[in-house]
């Protein structure tokens, strides 16, 4: 991390509808992972930067100048925000290529994604007015009404950095709360820029805020604050962890995806170039830091040998590169840091006994200015085995094998996690019977990665508490209300009335 203090103060906290500077005046530097090339000077924002954007967030709240517009509203506004960063969407590619370091064709599909999220909730906006309830009685009017939970912390990672903000800010807004986010400090760029277009489009002061800077300052207040009513944080099971348990001194909803050790289950009688061709896809695509990534490669006993040949041969040609590389089709990893965890794992996998086929190093010389780490082919794995049951969060596939269908089940299931997994056949009864019975929160059959804003996402066990997008995505930001009307109230008669 590189930190500064000097006079060039940066401004990019956006509290109460201003940008404004940290009040420490600390910044800092955003570098590009691919080259270490400088990006820009962010604010460095700590725990009273948040403590005045939660107090923003509250008082935009209670003055009820969101929550009260009405639905058709909000939910033109939200299609308002899908055309800017359909007419900025270079703009925003480039930024979120620059922080990441992904390629930048990547993060134009993901811009596309971002889009889609925004228009699925300006559907939803005004779907769900609420519901009349019979009560079996003409004198009494029931009702159920949805309203906005409050103000929502959001808490968002470097991976898709946008991408995920979009998954918490469209539905919130949709629902009429007011918000802090908190992204990720190495990635903030597309962050400021959503602000930057919720300003333009007249969104009241207060109602969306930002504050850029590290999770142990800028972000702890989010989940303990009495004042926040919702922390939605998507990142890893430790920190999730501990956003739980500060959450649960004020009882506040909490909403937590928190990845994945995902199974990639491929059977024998399946499409093999196109398994082999996904298999690579599902573990190596943005270099593995995917929460869902098909990091887990289980494959029938009888063709693992040819499979995962041919898988190492295709890995090993994969051409690493950074964002602005046509010939690249991965690019590095977030952070030095980051790399020698997934380094470590890698030397540790081999430790316990696992046989590196291909990957296992840092790249060439042509790499040598970026965090880059080659695709990585972990054979002879185990179940109980480390390589299994952590996660790598890199470009770091993990071969096991199965002899039946009922020890495939066995061994996708054998997690504490479980976002997402899938399963090659096709025999379409296998299909059926291993995706009902896999305990994980999206199943692919003879795919991987693809999903719906319109389909719920999220996961079973450790994986997190919560869904977002579909339906669910939305209700996770309203609370239902029952009202019950007596229309001629009489007494009662109960309680016997005393004598004068």
């Amino acid at each position: 991390m590189t930190q500064s203090t000097t006079p060039q103060k940066a401004a990019t906290l956006f509290i109460n509808g201003a940008w404004v500077p940290s009040e420490s005046g600390e910044t800092r530097l955003i570098t590009c992972p691919a080259d270490g090339s400088e990006v820009a000077l962010v604010s460095e924002a700590g725990e009273p930067d948040t403590l005045a954007a939660i107090a923003a967030a509250k008082q935009a709240f209670e003055s009820r100048v969101w929550a009260d517009t009405p639905a058709a509203e909000r939910s033109e506004f939200l299609l308002s925000v899908a055309a800017k960063l359909t007419e900025r969407k270079a703009e925003f590619a480039r930024a979120e290529a620059l922080d990441t370091g992904k390629r930048l064709v990547e993060a134009e599909l993901d811009m596309d994604d971002i889009i889609a999220c925004f228009k699925h909730f300006a559907k939803l906006a005004d779907s769900s007015p609420g519901r009349v309830i019979d009560a079996g009685d003409p004198t009494v009017r029931s009702k159920v009404v949805y309203e906005p939970v409050g103000v929502c912390g959001m808490i968002t990672p470097w991976n898709f950095p946008l991408l995920q903000a979009a998954w918490k800010l469209a539905p919130a807004l949709a629902a009429g709360n007011s918000l802090v986010l908190k992204p990720a400090e190495l990635t903030p760029h597309t962050g400021i820029l959503i602000m930057d277009v919720f300003d333009s489009l007249g969104l009241p002061a207060g109602v969306a805020n930002l504050v850029t800077g590290p999770g142990a300052t800028a972000g702890a207040p989010l989940s303990s604050h009495p004042d926040v009513d919702l922390v939605s944080f998507t990142g890893g099971l430790v920190t999730g962890r501990k956003i739980a348990a500060a959450a649960s001194e004020t009882v506040k909803k909490i909403a937590l995806e928190l990845g994945g050790k995902n199974p990639n289950v491929v059977f024998a009688d399946a499409d093999f170039d196109a398994a082999v061709d996904n298999a690579l896809n599902a573990g190596f695509t943005d270099s593995g830091q995917v929460c869902s990534a098909g990091v887990r490669l289980i494959v029938e006993e009888s063709i693992k040998a040819k499979f995962v040949d041919e898988l190492v041969r295709r890995a090993e040609h994969i051409r690493m590169g950074g964002p602005f590389d046509e010939h690249a089709e991965t690019g590095p990893l977030i952070s030095d840091e980051h790399r020698q965890k997934v380094h470590a794992y890698v030397q540790e996998s081999i430790r316990e006994g696992c046989t590196l086929r291909t990957g296992g190093h840092f790249g060439g010389a042509e790499h040598e200015k970026g965090f880059f780490y080659a695709p990585t082919v972990l054979d002879d794995v185990k179940r109980g085995m480390h390589a299994v049951t952590e996660e790598s969060f890199g470009p770091v596939i993990t071969v096991e094998t199965f002899a039946t269908e009922q020890e495939a089940i066995e061994t996708a299931n054998d997690t504490i996690y479980g976002l997402a997994g899938a399963v090659w056949t096709s025999d379409a009864g296998t299909a059926q019977r291993v995706s009902s019975r896999l305990r994980h929160g999206t199943i692919w059959v003879n795919d991987y990665h693809p999903y719906l804003p319109q389909a719920e996402w999220g996961g079973f066990k450790q994986s997190g508490i919560g869904r977002e997008l579909g339906l669910m995505g939305f209700e996770e930001y309203r609370e239902a209300k029952h009202i019950y009307e007596n229309t001629e109230p009489a007494v009662t008669g109960w309680f016997s009335m005393p004598e004068e």
